[in-house]
């Protein structure tokens, strides 16, 4: 029997993710008969865990090695010369939300170092970037896939890739984009018209089960859903320039923006109930709910992230729970658009995105 072909992996990033995902390389990496998966090197802001002979690193025992570790991280320009050097097929695995990571892939794909990652800002910042990155990857006959980057471990990034190479055309896109709105929305205005608390509350709650970010202006700002339309209008095949160059409903009352912090912001987010309050009767009043969507219009060219309100029947009102939905409109599918639901956020389902797309690279390298 031939030997495993070794294929090393790189990894950045061991929090709520990247430990998902350490874990569930260590499962894939015992399951592998044809390919020797070696983690050489992996990294966080502060530490990492590396040989100048690229050694293996145990799996089974890498976060406490890495926690341990008094190494510090190889600057990016130095980690792909160090990646490049082994002379091994080489996947990078980032698990940041990085800016600085995500400026730095064209020079990973064009030394022939393939990557997979949840980074959306790799993919939903300057266009130029955009561009670079691509054509790095071609130059340098590197493989990238980042299907984690909109809704988690959904098959989201697939799906629009896979209609747009088959020749469809992509005519609108709309949907819940953020497991965080959603929750917030399904919990302050139920489709069943009583049960939703005041929006100070259901914002706290939100924040106490671990649904937004430490925090929840980042969420309440739109920026996150604004992020996974850039990605998913380039790919329908317009130009966005970045996630500021169309409109972005922020939540966020003008004078909370400034707030020295996460806490401060929920102490005095109850003197504004009102307002939402109001947004939510004025749906009421139609028979309809309000929800945080995001939408493209193709032929328009117009994308937009805000408040709009829904039919009681309409898919996007009776979500339940943190889920996505997201519509695909096509030619091909007419007037009955390709709907895809499911858990949009955790570090699960999110880390299993990572891992679906390590499993597409290994099988082409």
């Amino acid at each position: 029997m031939a030997s495993a072909r070794q294929v090393n992996i790189a990894i950045i990033g061991a929090g709520g993710v990247g430990k998902c995902f350490l874990s569930q390389l260590e499962s894939l990496a015992a399951r592998r008969q044809n390919q020797r998966l070696v983690l050489t090197y992996i990294a966080t802001s502060k530490k990492a865990v590396y040989s100048d002979s690229h050694s293996p690193i145990a799996l089974d025992s890498v976060v406490s090695t890495l926690s341990s570790s008094s190494q510090a991280p190889l600057a990016l320009p130095k980690l792909v010369d160090y990646l490049a050097a082994s002379g091994t097929k080489t996947v990078l695995v980032d698990n940041t939300s990085s800016q600085e990571i995500a400026d730095a892939y064209p020079s990973f794909l064009h030394r022939g170092i393939s990557i997979v990652t949840p980074n959306k800002k790799a993919f939903s910042g300057s266009y130029k970037l955009w561009q670079d990155i691509f054509a790095a990857k071609e130059e340098g006959g590197a493989l990238l896939y980042h299907e984690a980057s909109c809704g988690a471990g959904l098959p989201v990034i697939s799906t629009i890739k896979d209609l747009v190479e088959t020749g469809d055309e992509v005519t609108k896109i709309e949907g819940v984009f953020s497991g965080t709105m959603s929750f917030l929305f399904n919990s302050f205005a139920p489709t069943s018209g009583s049960g939703g608390g005041k929006w100070s509350a259901e914002v706290a709650k939100a924040k106490e089960l671990g649904y937004t970010e430490p925090d929840p202006r980042d969420d309440l700002n739109g920026l996150d859903v604004a992020r996974k339309l850039t990605i998913l209008a380039r790919y329908a095949g317009l130009e966005v320039e970045s996630p500021t160059s169309f409109p972005v409903q922020s939540l966020i009352p003008k004078e909370l923006e400034s707030v020295a912090s996460g806490d401060e912001f929920l102490a005095r987010l109850p003197e504004f109930d009102d307002q939402m309050e109001q947004v939510k009767a004025e749906a009421q009043k139609e028979g309809k709910v309000v929800r945080f969507v995001g939408s493209i219009d193709v032929a328009s060219k117009q994308v937009k992230v805000g408040l709009e309100k829904f039919d009681l029947s309409h898919p996007i009102a009776s979500l339940k729970g943190s889920d996505n939905i997201i519509s695909f409109y096509t030619k091909r599918y007419g007037s009955n658009p390709l709907i895809i639901q499911g858990a949009g956020a955790g570090g699960d389902v999110t880390a299993m995105g990572v891992t679906s797309d390590l499993l597409k690279v290994l099988a082409q390298l």
